[in-house]
């Protein structure tokens, strides 16, 4: 509780004339002068008996957006007291990314109802906000005093990253998808696990697997095993060494591929695992998968050692696996394709941790020789691997041909 100027004004000029008119020696001036100083505090007991009874309420329009979207923020206030509020001043504390802090103006509210105040947000950047707490200015009906209540009541706004679709071509008519074929080689369904047996009389002849019989020379029926589901592992490299801190253009970048193609997994039936440098394998649901990119950040770690033994050793051959991070030093080669050795389908993504276009010459080359050499050993591994700078979309190089039988004619 603080007197505003006007309060200080009143109370000084009561003091004043309480002063003079003991000088005087009036007695009816020092009554005037008595309840004019004294008015600055009656006024404040009743501006505190009424905020008491003050509620605020935070409502979002959404708490999961993309980087981009328009987030209302509802502001509802209701007046329990007796009496009249005067105007409110409403101060909505947001964190630096989502700009300065929202001030709104409430006029007076009549006992028993309430008013509704809104700002809009747009948030630009991946990650978990956290709104408030919320600061109401209250002064009485004189605005001789002003009363400061705290409301810690906080929300939680989540950024997600960004998602690309990676199963439609961006252009249709250009002729058949090469992100689709992609997507059939990478990521089989648990209905493509099966065994083989020996064909028996009462079999379906549509189950014979021509393949097996010209090999083995006797007819060969699959049979699919119904309890097996495939799993899917993304693992995303959040070493600063590698795609830089939380909120550079490469980070990002790796977020949103990661995000994008999990997505794609599990909207296909797959058990989605996510893994980064510093946390062991989990299995999550789709929402939580998110959730996890959305607040992810950069690991102050320079050896990936530990993470591709974690993953060698959870590695198994109904598993794909994709592998988020920048192209990889020539050390770092050999001890990733021994970790993948266990999976099924592997899929490396890429992405240069700079532009190269935007270095000098010879780091320009030093870096495309790097991701050259990881690209045609992964490849030759048998991985599919996709290279592309921060500045591209996954779409652009998920939908061209496939790299991997090209590295074998090199």
């Amino acid at each position: 509780m603080m007197l505003a100027g006007r309060g200080v004004t009143v109370f000084v000029t009561g003091l004043a004339m309480w002063l003079a008119s003991r000088l005087l020696g009036s007695p009816g001036l020092e009554v005037i002068a008595i309840g004019i100083a004294a008015l600055p505090l009656l006024a404040a007991m009743a501006a505190k008996r009424g905020a008491r009874r003050i509620l605020v309420r935070r409502r979002l329009s959404d708490v999961r957006v993309k980087p981009g979207s328009r987030v209302m923020v509802t502001l509802d206030v209701e007046n329990r007291s007796p009496i009249a509020t005067s105007f409110l001043l409403l101060e909505d504390r947001l964190p630096t990314p989502l700009g300065r802090a929202a001030r709104l103006v409430i006029g007076g509210i009549r006992p028993g109802l309430h008013e509704r105040a809104t700002y809009t947000l747009v948030p630009q950047s991946r990650g978990r906000y956290l709104l408030g707490p919320l600061v109401v200015d209250v002064s009485d009906p004189f605005a001789l005093t002003r009363l400061r209540l705290e409301f810690p009541e906080r929300d939680e706004l989540l950024v997600a990253p960004e998602i690309e679709d990676l199963g439609a071509s961006p252009d249709p008519a250009s002729g058949p998808s090469f992100g689709a074929s992609r997507a059939r080689q990478l990521f089989r369904t648990g209905q493509e696990y099966y065994t083989m047996r020996q064909y028996q009389e009462g079999d379906d002849l549509r189950r014979i697997h021509w393949p097996s019989v010209a090999r083995t020379g006797e007819l060969m029926i699959r049979q699919d095993e119904s309890t097996r589901r495939a799993s899917g592992l993304v693992f995303l490299d959040t070493r600063t060494a590698a795609l830089g801190r939380t909120h550079t253009p490469a980070f990002e970048r790796g977020v949103s591929a990661a995000a994008s193609i999990g997505v794609l997994l599990a909207r296909r039936g797959f058990v989605l695992r996510l893994a980064t440098t510093e946390l062991p394998a989990a299995a999550l649901s789709e929402d939580r998968f998110m959730d996890a990119l959305t607040g992810i950040s950069h690991a102050e770690v320079r050896s990936m050692g530990p993470a591709l033994a974690h993953l060698r050793a959870g590695s198994s051959p109904d598993t794909s696996l994709v592998f988020v991070s920048a192209p990889p030093v020539p050390a770092e080669v050999g001890p990733l394709i021994r970790a993948g050795a266990g999976f099924g389908q592997k899929l490396a993504v890429l992405i240069y941790p700079t532009d190269p276009l935007r270095l000098p010459p010879e780091r320009q080359a030093q870096l495309e020789g790097r991701a050259s050499q990881a690209r045609l050993s992964l490849a030759r591994a048998g991985w599919d691997v996709l290279v592309l700078p921060p500045s591209m979309r996954l779409q652009e190089r998920w939908h061209t041909p496939l790299e991997r039988p090209l590295a074998r004619t090199v």
